[in-house]
């Protein structure tokens, strides 16, 4: 919770956040935003450590074509058809002494 409390206080310096925690068919997307006609799906990762590795590794095919397919039922739900779509993961790691590092990484998938 914490580490998606922190991407949506990013996310939302960068672009227009549209729904939090979307679901469709019990798959869920983490963050729909929106800026100049592009929407965006983030997966949003985090790690107390990279102790277990990081972040970003945990996003592997099967949940990306969860991610897709979520995103295609929500441009059907809402009926929009922006001029470009994309998905990012944004990974954050925790560190010993409460600090973190965010990582964003674009259109991955």
């Amino acid at each position: 919770m914490r580490g998606e409390a922190i991407a949506k206080a990013y996310v939302s310096k960068h672009c227009c956040i549209r729904h939090c925690n979307w679901v469709s068919s019990r798959k869920e997307i983490d963050i729909v935003a929106e800026k100049n006609g592009c929407i965006y799906f983030i997966e949003v990762k985090t790690r107390a450590s990279n102790r277990f590795g990081w972040p970003e590794a945990a996003v592997d095919h099967r949940k990306q074509d969860h991610i897709q397919a979520v995103a295609a039922d929500y441009l059907e739900y809402f009926q929009l058809y922006p001029s470009a779509i994309r998905f990012d993961i944004i990974a954050i790691t925790f560190q010993d002494d409460g600090s973190y590092e965010l990582m964003h990484f674009k259109d991955v998938f």
